[in-house]
């Protein structure tokens, strides 16, 4: 079992900035590569950012390449995304997950341990 918790959401204004973090606890060695997905209300959960095991590989959804940096720190068994120039269309909760890198790295059913997530709301 892995529990993933998510903490650092919260209200913003457009053009601002938050860093979320997830902390993860239990078989950690089974969840390597670490991602953030993010469900907007109405939409499907999608692919945010990966990253890899040693933190050197990163992976990130067009939509925010250039303004959201993943990163981890494996002595806290914890990943941040540090998100800027957040805008009203990232507005959405965001999810920590975890597993195997593979080629369907930005599939919800790739993964099996999910955090409860943490709200991210942009306003404009």
């Amino acid at each position: 079992q892995v529990q993933l918790v998510e903490s650092g959401g919260g209200l913003v204004q457009a053009g601002g900035s938050l860093r979320l973090s997830c902390a993860a606890s239990g078989r950690t060695l089974s969840t390597p590569f670490m991602v953030w997905f993010r469900q907007a209300p109405g939409k499907e959960r999608e692919f945010v950012a990966g990253i890899s095991g040693n933190g050197i590989t990163t992976y990130y959804a067009d939509s925010v390449k250039g303004r959201f940096t993943m990163s981890r720190d494996n002595a806290k068994n914890t990943v941040y995304l540090q998100m800027s120039s957040l805008r009203p269309d990232d507005t959405a909760v965001y999810y920590c997950t975890g597993g195997y890198w593979s080629t369907d790295y930005g599939r919800t059913s790739s993964y099996k341990y999910w955090g409860q997530g943490t709200q991210v709301t942009v306003s404009s």
